[in-house]
């Protein structure tokens, strides 16, 4: 077991160049090597991976189907480097994945937002949390992407944020409009006036002078949710702060047909804005809004498809 071990190493290694983190597939496969070596199994067989991906039993199946899929790519790397294994059948443990119906912000529900965050306990509390909900709302960024963010990737003097180490380890520059740029320095004034026990180097700060947790930005935005009034539109339409990200990009594409601009250069610019690896991954968003499918097929009726 000793050569899956290190083979699992070179796995890791070569998938991590290729700018993939990573995290949760290295601890599933190490948590499986160790399962192998409890069942005294020689290598990989389907038998063995099917067994463990069903642990626990009482789960949903997208995430046994997960785990499934973390060792066929495992697998399929040992074959290539001559390791013989078996690779499971993809479609031995199936699971249809299913998107969230995006809930779509309007500017008056962000506004009941902001509103609703003056109530949190602190003053700095109060701007940290209205500084990145603004700010997620407008730029579009991940939520994991501006809580990483640090003092030092706020470039003052060009008004222009540095998104370090995203999705598929990407670097990206987000240029900021003024007023969003006059926001982040009220911010920063705000927490110099604190008198905080430790300063983390991050942007966004907690009470206590730390980097904020994605857990607890969670458990406050859905805090904040509630006290705003929003409710969800149907089962599967819930405000989630990951849909500021969503809102974003559909309103900078329904802007885009209500000016007459060029919808496919605004789509390629926006999945630069976005991060998203190719202009592909954005298109989804045409398909989350029916004023935006009505306004595209709007000017497909008009006759000027060939911009759409």
């Amino acid at each position: 077991m000793s050569s899956l071990h290190q083979a699992l190493a070179d796995y890791l290694q070569l998938r991590r160049s290729l700018g993939y983190k990573l995290a949760r597939s290295e601890k599933l496969l190490r948590q499986f090597l160790v399962y192998l070596d409890d069942v005294r199994a020689e290598t990989i067989m389907a038998e063995h991976a099917i067994a463990w991906a069903c642990q626990p039993p009482n789960i949903k199946s997208s995430w046994h189907s997960q785990r499934l899929t973390v060792v066929r790519g495992f697998a399929h790397y040992l074959q290539s480097v001559d390791i013989p294994v078996e690779v499971p059948a993809a479609g031995a443990l199936p699971w249809r994945p299913c998107r969230a119906t995006p809930y779509l912000y309007t500017e008056q529900e962000i506004g009941a937002l902001l509103k609703a965050a003056t109530t949190l306990s602190s003053s700095l509390r109060v701007a940290t949390y209205q500084t990145l909900i603004g700010l997620l709302a407008v730029t579009g960024m991940r939520v994991g992407e501006a809580i990483h963010l640090d003092r030092s990737d706020f470039d003052a003097r060009d008004g222009v944020l540095v998104i370090r180490h995203a999705k598929f380890n990407k670097t990206r520059e987000l240029p900021l409009h003024a007023t969003t740029f006059t926001a982040l320095q009220r911010y920063l004034r705000c927490r110099e006036r604190q008198r905080l026990p430790e300063r983390a180097p991050a942007l966004f700060i907690s009470s206590a002078g730390t980097r904020l947790l994605y857990c607890n930005v969670q458990w406050t935005f859905q805090r904040l949710v509630r006290r705003a009034g929003l409710v969800a539109r149907t089962r599967a339409c819930r405000p989630r702060i990951h849909d500021l990200r969503h809102s974003f990009a559909v309103r900078t594409l329904i802007e885009a047909y209500q000016t007459g601009g060029d919808t496919q250069q605004r789509l390629t610019v926006l999945s630069t804005y976005l991060g998203h690896v190719d202009p592909a991954r954005t298109y989804w968003y045409l398909s989350a809004s029916p004023e935006l499918l009505g306004q595209a097929a709007e000017r497909l009726t008009r006759g000027d498809g060939d911009r759409s």
